[in-house]
């Protein structure tokens, strides 16, 4: 399952390689309250129709009426603002006055944007973050490796990090991993659940996660190791939390954490200081893992643990 920017992205170079005109439209900034984050794309084609979203429907009839009424020049990248006034954010119901500013680009099946379209995806394949940077004057795009960042308006410049989606890796397949594969998975988490018992997944409730018998140190190795990468170990089971853990630690991820109480993370963290991992290493845990919230049940355990990743994955973005 793709992420909104990343599906937008490979249906352009679909639709491109199929020599279709398409408009790629980026919110380049907004103000108030906004129902998408700057950097969030939709592409439009007259044959296609659009893919992505940008307000969740109010902002996107106007427009894409706009767009097939031919109301936009398709020779040069325009700005256009919605919501600057109360009337017109009454009018497309953008919520408390916010508003916002896009870039609406017109991409044509060019052999140079038959060429970008195809790294941008192969990257993507890769999970290699990178820029795309648009010059509003000139229309002049350039790609650029990246780690996470946010999107920029700036100086006639255009900024947009569109790297591959995040990816939560879970040890243990148990009612924390359920519920917190539940909440994970609206929040645009790529979701992979690892857990080596026989039969671990015969009950498992979901079909959008990606599981995995392995053993959880090779499964971090495998899929887990990256900026985008988050591993929480949730089984119980020291020997298979501590495996996951030892690996995860020595690797870029943004997110290691561990599920236990404080008595047994000082006896988790005394283990893997054995296993000859630094102090900086360990200093990354996230264990007790969560934000307090006094949560008891696995319902709200799972809520904790996806509030916190969020607040590192904003962290992250910076």
């Amino acid at each position: 399952m793709h992420s909104n920017n990343e599906q937008v992205i490979r249906a352009l170079h679909n639709q491109i390689q199929n020599n279709q005109l398409c408009w790629l439209i980026s919110i380049a900034a907004t103000w108030g309250s906004s129902p998408r984050p700057a950097g969030s794309l939709l592409l439009w084609s007259q044959q296609q129709g659009a893919i992505g979203s940008l307000s969740g429907g109010c902002v996107e009839e106007e427009l894409l009426h706009q767009l097939a009424q031919g109301a936009f020049a398709i020779n040069k990248v325009h700005l256009q603002r919605y919501g600057i006034s109360a009337e017109e954010a009454s009018r497309l119901r953008l919520p408390c006055g916010g508003s916002m500013e896009l870039v609406l680009e017109p991409i044509a099946p060019t052999p140079d944007n038959r060429l970008q379209t195809q790294m941008m995806v192969e990257w993507l394949d890769s999970r290699q973050g990178f820029t795309r940077q648009t010059c509003l004057q000139s229309g002049e795009v350039t790609l650029g490796h990246a780690t996470p960042q946010s999107a920029q308006l700036h100086d006639n410049q255009f900024t947009n990090y569109l790297g591959p989606k995040y990816r939560l890796l879970l040890v243990g397949a148990n009612q924390v991993a359920e519920h917190l594969a539940l909440y994970a998975q609206p929040l645009d988490f790529e979701i992979l659940v690892c857990d080596p018992r026989p039969n671990a997944f015969q009950h498992w409730p979901h079909d959008f996660t990606q599981n995995l018998t392995d053993m959880p140190d090779d499964a971090v190795r495998e899929w887990a190791h990256d900026p985008l990468s988050a591993v929480v170990t949730l089984s119980h089971d020291p020997r298979v939390d501590d495996m996951a853990l030892m690996e995860a630690l020595s690797t870029d991820g943004f997110y290691i954490g561990a599920m236990g109480s404080t008595r047994s993370t000082e006896a988790r963290k005394k283990r893997l200081a054995q296993l000859d991992l630094s102090e900086q290493q360990i200093a990354k845990l996230h264990a007790p893992v969560g934000i307090a919230i006094g949560s008891k049940t696995p319902a709200e355990i799972a809520l904790s643990i996806a509030a916190d990743l969020v607040r590192n994955r904003g962290n992250n973005r910076q």
